[in-house]
């Protein structure tokens, strides 16, 4: 057992001078430092949900059931968290939203590059995530980069591999740079293995699970900026609350919701 090194300190150890120095508000508005500390949290939480991410797939593929199941259950328990802040966020009133968003320049949301990543590991593929990073970039080659590996709906049909399931060859070899497209053959799979009732149907619930709490979260975001700032254009130039709400009702899994109706 490695001895403690006499250095470590709380503070040391979560480098919180560095975190607590992190936030610059560019006015004196009392609420923008809510605003900033709101998204830095957020990225962390995405930054964790990409690491658990990352480690589901590898149980996925290597058959293990029961800490794939696991996390998946803790990917869920942080959306329910993140969906929790937007109750923060939503103290602050569109008067005071106002007062320090001109200091925002051209910054948006939507340049978040670990929740493109988040999407294009979860299964989006779309040029339009990375087309506005420069090219040779850090942020654009990570997008791409998750957009040309397996997403986790890939991992999940390799699991179901390694659980004798006779997944078609064309849905494990297909082109991962393009978007699933969902197939009749695979709902058929997934309706066999939903009949079976074991762990390759409890962790397709616990995707739906995940499917279902990105949704909400996104619900709850469009909501909130609608509450602040109604139907005026996002920064940076984005459309705002028009763009949110299309992506809303947006399936991660859409085989796992077509077969509901076939139960």
């Amino acid at each position: 057992m490695s001895e403690p090194h006499p250095s470590l300190t709380y503070s040391s150890y979560l480098a919180l001078d560095e975190v607590l120095a992190a936030q610059h508000p560019r006015s004196d508005e009392h609420d923008e430092l809510l605003f900033i500390v709101i998204h830095q949290v957020y990225e962390l939480w995405f930054k964790q949900m990409l690491h658990e991410l990352t480690g589901l797939q590898r149980r996925l593929e290597a058959g293990d059931t029961p800490r794939a199941l696991h996390t998946l259950g803790r990917v869920r328990a942080i959306l329910k968290v993140a969906v929790a802040q937007v109750d923060v966020l939503e103290t602050m009133t569109p008067r005071e939203f106002t007062s320090f968003r001109g200091r925002l320049d051209a910054s948006s949301g939507f340049q978040s590059e670990q929740f493109r990543e988040l999407e294009a590991t979860l299964g989006r593929r779309d040029s339009r995530m990375f087309e506005h990073y420069p090219e040779g970039s850090p942020g654009r080659e990570r997008i791409e980069t998750a957009m040309a590996r397996p997403s986790v709906f890939d991992s999940y049909l390799r699991y179901l591999l390694t659980q004798g399931y006779a997944v078609p060859a064309g849905a494990i070899e297909r082109d991962l740079t393009q978007p699933w497209e969902p197939s009749e053959d695979v709902q058929q799979l997934l309706l066999a293995a939903y009949g079976d009732e074991g762990g390759a149907a409890q962790v397709a619930e616990r995707l739906v699970d995940l499917d279902e709490g990105l949704q909400e979260w996104r619900y709850r975001h469009v909501k909130m900026v609608e509450r602040t700032i109604g139907a005026k254009m996002g920064t940076g130039g984005s459309s705002g609350a028009q763009y949110l709400w299309s992506t809303v009702t947006h399936q991660l899994f859409p085989d796992l919701w077509a077969i509901r109706s076939q139960m």
